[in-house]
Order: C-alpha cells, then sequence, then structure tokens
C-alpha cells in the first residue's frame, strides 16, 4: 500500500464529530457525550523523529496536542508497571484520557503522540472503536540504525541494562520467557528488539481498521534531510493550513551510558526526590544525605561528565549481520509502500 495524503487545505472528517454515539467504547467504558476524541495520532515509532514532530505540530495554531506526550492510551500492555514521574499523569480511564484534549478551542483538531501504538498489537482496534475517523501518522527508520538507537534509548530509561547490542539481542529467548529480565525494566515486552522490525505486519493492523487516505507513512531520513517539508506534508495529510510559520525542532543527541551504577544511582536519587513512598528507605536515605549543593547546575554537568559520553560508534560487524537479518523485512515494506527502500538504505548492496 502506498502511503496515501489529503490535498492540501482539504478539511478531514472530524474524528470529534459525533463523539457522544452509543456505539463509541473502549472497553466497558463510552465516550461521554460532547467530548473531544482525537483528530489523529502519531502512533509511532520511537526513536524516529516523533518527539521533534510532537513539538512541532504544537506550534500550529489549528492543532491542540496534550502536554503529556505520550498518553500511552490504546496500549496498556505496554505501559509502565511502575508508578513516578509521567505514569503517574498517564490517565487510566476513557474519561480521564479525553480530559486530556478537553482545553482544545473549537477551531482545533486535536491529536496526540504515542509510539508504543504501533508496536501494540490491540491498539489499532482500540482507537477505531473510540476515533474512526481519525488519522495515522508512523515513520518508520532503517532497521540496524532504529536497533541502534532504541537500545540506547533503552539505556538511558532503564528499561534495559545490558550495555552491548549485539549481546541484548542474544538475550531475546531468554527475557522471551520471562528470564534476564532487569529489575528496572517497566515494560520488559520491549527488550525484545527484534519485535519492533515488523514493519508491514504493524502497518496492516492499522490498514485493517482505517482507509488508506487516513494513513501516512514517513520515513525517518525524509524527515532528517528536510525538516520542515516533512512537517508541511503533515499539515496538508490533516487538513490544516499547510503555509502556517513553523520553527524546527532539534531533540538531543543522545549520549552512551559510561557508568551503568552511576546512573541507577541517579535514577534511585530523582525517584526519591518525585516520590519518597515508592523510593524504598534505601534510595530515601541516600537522597537525605547528598546535600543540596551537590545538585545544582555545576554539579550536574560535573556529573554528566562522570556517567555519560560519547555515543559509541555502530559496530560494523554487527550492522551488517542486522542489515542481512532484516532485508526480507525491508524488501516486504519496498513493495508495501512502492518505494524501492532497499535501495535507498543501502540493502541492495549487501555482500
Amino acid at each position: 500500500m502506498a502511503s496515501m495524503e489529503a490535498p492540501a487545505g482539504q478539511e478531514i472528517s472530524g474524528a470529534s464529530a459525533g463523539a457522544g454515539a452509543a456505539s463509541r467504547e473502549a472497553g466497558d467504558e463510552r465516550v461521554p457525550a460532547g467530548a473531544r476524541v482525537p483528530d489523529f495520532f502519531i502512533v509511532g515509532h520511537s526513536k524516529c523523529g516523533t518527539s521533534a514532530l510532537y513539538a512541532m505540530l504544537t506550534q500550529h495554531p489549528q492543532i491542540f496536542m496534550p502536554e503529556i506526550k505520550e498518553p500511552r492510551f490504546f496500549a496498556p500492555e505496554l505501559r509502565s508497571r511502575f508508578r513516578g514521574g509521567d505514569s503517574d499523569r498517564r490517565p487510566d480511564t476513557l474519561a480521564g484520557y479525553l480530559d486530556l484534549f478537553a482545553p482544545a478551542g473549537p477551531d482545533q483538531i486535536v491529536g496526540e503522540a504515542s509510539p508504543s501504538y504501533l508496536r501494540s498489537r490491540e491498539a489499532a482496534g482500540r482507537i477505531a472503536a473510540v476515533a474512526p475517523g481519525a488519522r495515522m501518522v508512523a515513520i518508520l527508520r532503517e532497521p540496524a540504525s532504529f536497533l541502534r538507537s532504541f537500545h540506547l534509548q533503552s539505556l538511558h530509561n532503564h528499561i534495559e541494562t545490558e550495555p552491548d547490542l549485539r549481546r541484548a539481542l542474544e538475550l531475546e529467548p531468554e527475557r522471551r520467557a520471562g528470564r534476564s529480565i532487569p529489575e528496572t525494566s517497566h515494560v520488559p515486552a520491549t527488550l525484545l528488539y527484534s519485535d519492533h522490525v515488523r514493519y508491514v505486519d504493524q502497518l496492516r493492523r492499522f490498514e485493517e481498521h482505517f482507509p488508506p487516505e487516513q494513513i501516512l507513512v514517513l520515513i525517518y531520513d525524509d524527515f532528517r534531510s528536510d525538516n520542515e517539508a516533512t512537517v508541511r506534508r503533515v499539515f496538508a495529510f490533516l487538513g490544516v493550513d499547510p503555509q502556517a510559520p513553523i520553527a524546527a525542532v532539534e531533540t538531543e543527541t543522545l549520549e552512551s551510558v559510561r557508568s551503568p551504577r552511576m546512573h541507577r544511582l541517579a535514577r534511585r536519587l530523582r525517584l526519591a526526590e518525585r516520590n519518597p513512598d515508592a523510593a524504598g528507605l534505601p534510595a530515601r536515605a541516600l537522597g537525605a544525605v547528598v546535600p543540596g549543593r551537590l545538585r545544582g547546575d555545576r554539579a550536574r554537568a560535573l556529573w554528566r561528565r562522570v556517567v555519560y559520553g560519547r555515543p559509541p560508534h555502530a559496530d560494523p560487524e554487527l550492522t551488517l549481520e542486522l542489515r542481512r537479518r532484516f532485508k526480507p523485512e525491508v524488501q516486504a515494506l519496498s513493495a508495501h509502500l512502492g518505494r524501492d527502500l532497499v535501495a535507498e538504505w543501502g540493502y541492495d548492496r549487501l555482500d
């Protein structure tokens, strides 16, 4: 299926219209009469520019997106099993979820960005039950580059503790069986890296519930090479003014975790500050004895130099192995989108 988009300036059929219809349900919950439901979703993937896209879309006067970037409401199986930070702010009920969009103006469309939706096996159906007229934006990235970046992000988020990507990939069978999962891994399914690169299956799950004109598939390389043009393409797809002024957004480049032990210590201290009850006695005691002056800007800068470093260079041998492994997926995706990603991503030059 080729990626489809609405002509510039064309109004979308508002997913919010008729939101009180009795047929709209999420589990045992019904959409309250008059509630705003999302007109669009950025469904993923992570590490493919979703944060920058979210930030740029929020600049458009005709678009409203909630402050919580990733509500993850329609993928509860991929939500954190721990509490703290954004996990405490994410709504657990449909009414609470829809409240996120209540501040939107009458002339705005509303949307949200939860990259976990593309990975979820059930999110597409759950979204369709509540917002059948909504539009979907997916962003895909060359598999080897994606996995390397996603693994680094997982280390930063304390989902992963194995610093070597090759070893992390080798642990997949163990982790699929529920073993070798770090105690800080709040979403164990995230550690099954190969499952993230099921691009065609992931797109088809959404195609089962939404027509082609409601699905836009972007390629990360396009977003990186021409940030503004890609965002304006999204504006046109969503039916808002594609010429609205916007400023480019650059997200921070992730560093490598030089000291996993100190990185875990930092997490415990942050948890003790944000949620003392959930931190446990050792972390609370540690937080109490760390002088406040060590938490200032200068101390944080010194801490970062000790704990983190430049991103590691990609392992050429592992990169080649991954590209060979995922070439069939890239071939299938090329056929599905009608775009020669095999050549664009250099998979036609593998020896």
